[in-house]
This record gives structure tokens, sequence and C-alpha cells, in this order.
């Protein structure tokens, strides 16, 4: 199911899960494309679904109307230190979502109050939606990018660890596809693995090593990134491949 609001593809990419796709350029320049996505729970309240959002978008009100048709946002997701610009918009409007990201977006927002920290609150700290989507903080990472398996749809999440261009759902309706990294910067190249080696953290390579293995031992069928296409195929394969040097040792 699939339809469009101004320059935003909205689909239910499987039962249950929704993503809401639309162009976005970094630092104004390099189209890369942008996605929220919107799970929803098997818990609900006043009768309608529970909603845990990962909010990466604006919410214009033609995404609002939609969100509120699908229920209750419970919960408002960063997944790493970029993707925090419309967190304030979205908390506005739904006070009631417990906000959780990681300790570096609780820093670059003060104003915002966070129900959950990644990073600085203890490990094994539940925020209750665990018993469907399982989480892991890549605390080696620049980013501190969070990745997430919505384990009833066999679905991960995530931000800045993979990207998948060209972006060509998000940049459907205004044309093009996005031209920054083309139709090469997919998880099999080399300049990915390359962005994931850098992006690490001077001391952050053993716990990249852990944490790109723990996920790649996960259940999942594809990869919903928030920058370029949905991995619909081959979802497992992908991750190991730009994990690679992570995961066996950079030749």
């Amino acid at each position: 199911m699939k339809h469009f609001e101004n320059d935003t593809v909205v689909r239910e990419v499987t039962p249950g899960v929704w993503t809401f796709s639309k162009p976005f350029t970094r630092y104004g320049i390099l189209p890369i494309g942008g996605r929220s996505t919107v799970i929803k729970l098997s818990t609900q309240t006043d009768g309608k679904d529970d909603l845990w959002i990962l909010a990466s978008t604006p919410l214009t009100l033609e995404t609002k109307t939609k969100v509120d048709e699908l229920g209750v946002p419970k919960y408002l997701i960063s997944p790493d230190s970029d993707h925090h610009l419309f967190l304030g918009e979205w908390k506005r409007v739904y006070p009631a979502a417990k906000l959780i990201g990681p300790a570096v977006v609780a820093a670059k927002k003060p104003e915002l109050k966070f129900d959950g920290v990644y990073g600085k609150d203890p490990e094994e700290t539940h925020y209750g939606f665990e018993d469907e989507i399982e989480a892991r903080y890549f605390s080696g990472f620049i980013k501190e990018d969070i990745a997430f398996l919505h384990k009833p749809s066999k679905t991960l999440l995530e931000a800045d660890l993979i990207f998948n261009q060209p972006c060509t759902e998000q940049y459907s309706i205004v044309g093009g596809s996005g031209p920054f990294f083309g139709a090469t910067f997919t998880p099999y190249t080399k300049q990915a693995k390359k962005l994931l080696w850098k992006g690490v953290k001077k001391d952050g390579f053993d716990a990249m090593a852990v944490d790109s293995i723990a996920v790649s031992g996960w259940d999942f069928e594809r990869i919903i990134p928030c920058h370029g296409d949905v991995i619909e195929n081959d979802a497992k394969e992908a991750w190991n491949e730009a994990f690679k040097w992570h995961m066996q040792g950079k030749d």
C-alpha cells in the first residue's frame, strides 16, 4: 500500500510497519534522502494501537494525519547523533510519548526531556518495547547509532550505519534519485566499508566488532535505512558485507 503526501511517499512496507520517505539534503547540498518509520505495537491505549516511531523527518500536517490514523505515538526515537532535527516538533505535538535516544543527542537537545538515554542508562535498562523491538547501541561509532530489530516482521532499522543509494523512493515525487552517492554507494561497495571504518571512535574498534557481530546474529529479512532505498532482499548478506572489515578484519 502506498500513497503520497506532497513530497513524501507513505508506504506500508510490511504489515504494521510504515515508512515516510522524502527528499533530504545533507548540509543543504548533498541529496541523501530522509525517512521516518512507524511501527504498530501489540499494545493499545484507549482502544488504539500504540506506535513506536523513529522520528527523522518533519511532522507535517499530512504526516500527522496518517500517524493519528495509525494509532497513538507511545515512543519517539532518535537513532543517532544526526537524527534529532525534528524531535522537538514531534514531542510538542505528542507530549505523552516517551522520548528515547543516545547520550550524544540528549546532550545536544538540553531543552528536551528524555525518558531513556542509550549510553547513559544501565545496559540492562528496558524502556517498554523490548518484547517486540530489540536495540543495539553502537558505543564505538562516532555517531552513537542504535540499530533496532522489529522481531515480528524481521525488520532491521538503522540510521547512518548503512546507506543504500540511490534514494529512488525518497526522490520519486520531486524527480531524480539523489546524485550524491549515485548508484554505487550500497552496503556492497568499498566506499561503504571505508565510511564505517572512518566513523569509529579512536578506542571503539573492539566495540564495533562486538556490536556488528551481535546484529548479524539477529533474525531479519529486510533493512530500513534512513538514507536510500529499503533493502527488501538478502538483507543479512548486505549487513555482513558492509561490516566485513569489522567482523573479519580489514584486508
